[in-house]
């Protein structure tokens, strides 16, 4: 078995700290922290011996719930977990069986929850050490084969095969038997084959309008990315080298401005008014840890900063209580549409609805892992001690080379620029220290240092007492190109957006028998702003101000750009904002705009002309 780069460290030796422990204690306060209480497909699920929803939103739950409380050390929260965990456990069957169906509807069961619900049950393992998880999972894994051997995989599980290998590897690494290895050859038989995919596709045109596709699909794209990082362990394959190729074909005729893939259910081009599901923000941001983890490439921190900064906080509302099904780059109206407007290939009307589960529910129970994983992966253990991979504020206590280390990251990283980074030990211990310096970054210093970005700084010390270190990074605040004659402003891991001001409509009701009332109803957005500006110079100025309670804030946002902007004919068509003017005359004078980050917008347009001054 082969060994990544780098190892994730569990949340008995990370915490978050600072905006970041601010930002998980919001989404255990709103819809996250909420849905067993409120929400029947996880609080009288099928997993649970209710009549729900059986099949991916509890675990789905559960991979971003049990993190989120054990990061918190919420002991309420943890007891919630636990009854899950007890609940299923309990009804596994005889012969190891776990997912809640008949013996009779076996035959033809999507066994795709059967991937998920392992993954859980690792994670929670590394969170409470109950030693109860391996042998339930080992019974699970070995009665799963023997079903897979006679059922083939298909839809669901064929595409997300990968998924599988999570605990595969996790129980390999506890009972060296044959048949684990067997196991992750037969599903990568029986499963999508992504490299010929993408050898041979390039997914340059979206799907038809509502045509829908499986290996098109944006969620199992996410997902796949990570799919050969994971066979990486078992072959010794470069575990980088398929994902960077897969990623950039994606990004040719799919891109948006926050590292991020449009799709609305499958690919769906490069305009800014395709969004991209909330569930494939998530995944690609896991499956980006993974890389990270498996390969040592600092790209994908990159890409997950990116994705966490941006695409995450976008399409939740900043109390966490709502999310969007998808997140559009330029969102003038955020509410049901109608029908003739509906710009998607295959998502309904209320798509970009802020709500408990506009157009579907995966997304309500998926979204949840996002965060707490993304802190879990902002220090991790190395060959020779520990890296720093994000500069968000946090703290890991652990035993390095037989001495006790508590490595304390002080930051408001990303809405200001540098980062403490303290090391206490309790005796004199060697080991090294990897810092990584974003490749985004226009340049940095370690002490008062010049230091190469876009790489990891390797500190080996002999570490005693107390040691702090300074990192210093330069942003400078630029237009990046964007398809269809736009652009958009970056500095940093941050893209920044106009806000839009929008007048709030609750919508209270009953649907399938689930209520929906405030503050987990649905909200329309309707915009009381102007949104029809272009670019009138290249330049901008940081704006800085203290970082709230609601980190991700519309109202108080960290950082702004102060710019220069001016109004131009753009038209609209039911919410929906036309492609890009082309040749536009400006309509006003110019004048000077504060833009927010992309994260801390509802409504907002992001990719702009540009018409400099003449």
């Amino acid at each position: 078995m082969h060994k990544g780069a780098f190892q994730h460290l569990t949340t008995n030796e990370l915490r978050p700290a600072g905006w970041l422990k601010w930002q998980l204690q919001v989404q255990a306060e709103g819809l996250s922290g909420h849905l067993d209480l409120v929400w029947p497909d996880i609080k009288e699920s099928k997993w649970i011996g209710g009549d729900k929803e059986g099949w991916e939103r509890v675990p789905y739950w559960l991979d971003g719930f049990i993190p989120l409380a054990y990061l918190l050390d919420d002991e309420k929260l943890k007891k919630r977990a636990d009854r899950y965990i007890d609940a299923i456990l309990s009804r596994q069957e005889a012969d190891g069986w776990l997912c809640p169906c008949s013996a009779e509807e076996r035959e033809r069961y999507d066994v795709w929850p059967a991937f998920l619900i392992g993954k859980v049950l690792v994670l929670y393992y590394e969170c409470t050490k109950d030693e109860r998880i391996e042998e339930a999972l080992y019974l699970a894994m070995k009665c799963l084969m023997e079903h897979i051997a006679v059922h083939t995989l298909f839809n669901w599980s064929a595409t997300r095969w990968y998924e599988c290998l999570i605990p595969l590897l996790w129980l390999y690494e506890r009972r060296r038997e044959p048949w684990i290895l067997d196991m992750i050859t037969l599903l990568e038989a029986e499963g999508v084959d992504y490299e010929k995919l993408y050898g041979r596709f390039t997914f340059e045109r979206p799907e038809r309008k509502r045509y829908w596709t499986q290996i098109n699909h944006v969620v199992n794209t996410a997902m796949a990315l990570k799919c050969r990082a994971l066979m990486s362990y078992v072959t010794g394959e470069d575990p980088d080298a398929f994902a960077r190729k897969m990623y950039e074909t994606l990004m040719r005729h799919n891109s948006m401005v926050t590292g991020h893939f449009t799709g609305d259910e499958c690919l769906a081009g490069d305009a800014a008014t395709q969004g991209s599901e909330c569930c494939s923000v998530a995944e690609a941001m896991f499956s980006c840890e993974v890389l990270l983890e498996a390969s040592g490439n600092g790209f994908w921190a990159d890409l997950l900063e990116r994705e966490a900064f941006n695409a995450m906080p976008a399409t939740t509302t900043a109390d966490m209580w709502a999310h969007q099904y998808v997140q559009l780059t330029n969102q003038i109206f955020a509410g049901r549409l109608a029908e003739d407007a509906v710009p998607y290939n295959s998502n309904s009307a209320e798509a970009n609805l802020f709500g408990l589960e506009p157009n579907f529910g995966c997304c309500t129970a998926n979204f949840n892992q996002a965060w707490p994983k993304f802190a879990l992966s902002a220090i991790m253990r190395s060959e020779d001690g520990l890296a720093v991979q994000s500069l968000v504020p946090c703290e890991a206590q652990l035993s390095i080379n037989g001495v006790m280390t508590k490595v304390r990251v002080c930051s408001e990283y990303p809405f200001r620029d540098e980062a403490v980074i303290e090391v206490t030990t309790q005796g004199p211990v060697e080991w090294e220290l990897a810092v990584r310096i974003p490749g985004f970054a226009d340049g940095a210093q370690i002490d008062g240092e010049k230091v190469e970005t876009g790489t990891y700084v390797r500190l080996r010390r002999l570490w005693e007492n107390t040691v702090r270190i300074r990192v210093k990074m330069e942003f400078e605040a630029r237009l990046v190109d964007r398809p269809h004659g736009a652009k958009a402003a970056v500095r940093g891991p941050l893209v920044f957006s106009l806000p839009i001001r929008a007048e709030i409509h609750r919508l209270e009701y009953v649907r399938d028998g689930v209520e929906r009332k405030a503050p987990y109803c649905d909200y329309e957005m309707f915009p009381v702003s102007d949104w029809n500006y272009a670019f009138r110079r290249e330049t901008f100025e940081p704006v800085f101000d203290k970082i709230g309670e609601l980190p991700f804030s519309s109202e108080h946002p960290p950082i702004r750009l102060r710019a220069q902007m001016i109004q131009i004919p753009w038209e609209e068509n039911g919410g929906i904002c036309a492609p890009p003017p082309q040749n536009a005359v400006p309509i006003k004078e110019a004048e000077t705009v504060l833009l927010q980050p992309y994260g801390c917008t509802d409504l907002r347009m992001t990719e702009m002309p540009y018409l400099p001054e003449e």
